[in-house]
């Protein structure tokens, strides 16, 4: 009579399982560990970000930066705020012109809807110059620089959101011109929560920018 064939032990394969989990267990903490630095380092940059680089109270141009706009062409609330903020800045006699800059989205162009609304309330055409291509910060500075450069003019105001202002401003740094930043107040009734996710979502924008869009997206104006 055979005996029964004893089942050889799968010590080979629960090593492995141990393995596994051990690599997860380090690598999960590690990846964790690594997105606080990069979220540390985004809220410390824009903590210490540049709010201009001239104490000039007036400027060759007013920039008003894109901040999207709906299916029907209408702009966003954030957008609307800037616009509205650049025409008064143009009124208080900051610059005798403005640039809007923003490209194509949902089948609209940024500037033109920009540029609209900002005659509508008032400013001449003939003191309104449209920057169609920008799709992100880095390409509204970069463009509207090119812009400058082709009228002779070397300073301008940026105008952008308040939780937009510090990324902007690092960026805008980088650029060979005079700026200011300006805040445009929201439209919006005041809201804390409101308030509190627009600066997380910059936070995050800043730590995607500081690890890959300043090299990926490099522009020289």
């Amino acid at each position: 009579m055979r005996r029964p064939r004893k089942r050889p032990a799968r010590h080979g394969a629960t090593s492995r399982r141990k393995v596994r989990l051990s690599l997860r267990t380090r690598l999960i903490p590690a990846g964790s560990g690594l997105a606080g630095l990069l979220l540390l380092w985004a809220f410390l940059t824009r903590a210490l970000a540049p709010a201009g680089n001239t104490s000039a109270g007036r400027f060759d141009t007013i920039i008003i930066l894109g901040a999207g706009i709906d299916r029907d062409g209408n702009p966003t609330p954030i957008l609307l705020a800037r616009i509205t903020e650049g025409v008064r800045e143009y009124e208080r006699g900051t610059a005798g012109h403005i640039i809007v800059t923003g490209g194509e989205q949902k089948g609209h162009i940024q500037a033109d809807v920009m540029a609209r609304l900002v005659e509508a309330q008032g400013v001449p055409s003939s003191a309104v110059l449209r920057e169609s291509r920008a799709q992100n910060t880095i390409e509204n500075a970069c463009y509207s620089a090119r812009i400058m450069k082709e009228h002779g003019w070397k300073s301008a105001e940026v105008v952008t959101s308040a939780s937009h202002l510090p990324r902007a401003g690092i960026i805008f740094n980088r650029v060979p011109i005079e700026w200011r930043g300006h805040a445009a107040p929201s439209l919006a009734a005041p809201s804390e929560g409101a308030s509190w996710s627009d600066s997380a979502v910059e936070v995050l924008h800043t730590g995607y920018y500081l690890l890959y869009s300043q090299w990926a997206d490099r522009c020289s104006p």
